[in-house]
């Protein structure tokens, strides 16, 4: 799909407040919905976070490296328009990207994109490129570019807005063409895609967190937000789109799984958390951006072996950095 317009974008087969109702007054998932106590054994987030949390995900991909879990998000531009709607030059950071189920549809949707991914596990950014260079019978490849990056511990680097951008994005336009010593040192890490004369590529119009804020230990979630805020250009968007609250997904956890409240951690030690809209409101909001859009995504899906219908949540949100 190129240069195309995005088809109608069905988000509703049934009222969340049915499910919520449903689920509230069922007394074998009353210990979702209960206050978590940690236990002297838990290994909530709310206690001590293990050294390095991004271990569990390096050890996920390691496990699936083949890529059995691809699968291209071609809904993307139906919920999100303004990907195909934005004028020229386009530049879209990605964040926790995986195998590049989100970096393919995006870039098929306009050649004028430029996607910047990151993740941080070396060996699923090397098979998000396998999988951008050879899915397509375009070449896509060359307007992705990958950076390794915890961005839930580390800032992200000052190639993508570096701080004589950021001020002068807000203010009257400043003189960067004098080497200072800010410049050279950034210059010596700048990556090569960067020209001679640029300090940084000025930011980015969009930011995707697609089923990546998650996966982070909850008390990292404000952080990585602020982050993200720090390197839109203004006026520009970060598209959103989660667990929502009593999604299935979450319903199947088991007790002793639960780390905090409304937080899961799955046997291979991933994490996992269900979003409810207040929450999601006041992360962002919190951070400095401008709720446009917020709503739950309820979908109904059918599992074709067992003829089993599934109840599906997500969050679907889109947020600007104010001008």
């Amino acid at each position: 799909m190129m240069e195309g317009t995005a088809a109608e974008y069905h988000s509703k087969d049934f009222e969340w407040e049915e499910l919520r109702d449903e689920v509230e007054n069922d007394a074998s998932l009353r210990y979702h919905l209960v206050p978590f106590v940690a236990s002297s054994s838990s290994s909530s987030p709310s206690s001590d976070l293990p050294p390095d949390d991004a271990d569990a995900w390096r050890s996920f991909h390691r496990r699936h490296s083949a890529g059995k879990f691809f699968k291209e998000r071609r809904y993307l531009l139906k919920e999100f328009p303004e990907l195909l709607c934005s004028g020229n030059s386009i530049q879209v950071l990605e964040l926790g990207c995986g195998n590049g189920s989100t970096i393919l549809p995006i870039l098929r949707a306009k050649e004028s994109i430029v996607v910047y991914a990151c993740d941080c596990s070396e060996e699923v950014l090397q098979r998000a490129k396998e999988i951008v260079a050879t899915t397509s019978d375009v070449s896509l490849d060359h307007r992705l570019r990958t950076f390794l990056l915890d961005f839930t511990v580390h800032k992200f680097p000052d190639w993508l807005f570096c701080s004589s951008c950021q001020r002068a994005s807000f203010s009257k336009p400043v003189n960067l063409s004098s080497d200072s010593i800010e410049q050279k040192l950034r210059k010596l890490n700048a990556p090569s895609f960067l020209t001679e004369e640029q300090c940084c590529i000025g930011g980015v119009d969009f930011v995707t967190l697609i089923f990546t804020l998650s996966a982070i230990p909850f008390q990292r979630m404000s952080s990585v937000i602020q982050k993200c805020f720090s390197v839109l250009k203004p006026g520009c968007l970060l598209l959103f789109r989660d667990y929502g609250l009593y999604d299935m997904t979450m319903l199947r956890f088991l007790p002793e799984q639960r780390i905090g409240f409304r937080e899961y951690m799955r046997s291979d030690g991933t994490f996992s958390y269900f979003f409810s809209l207040d929450i999601v409101r006041d992360l962002f909001l919190g951070a400095g951006f401008t709720e446009l859009e917020l709503e739950y995504c309820c979908i109904t899906s059918v599992n074709r072996q067992r003829g089993k219908k599934m109840q599906r949540v997500w969050i679907h949100g889109k947020f600007q950095k104010p001008i």
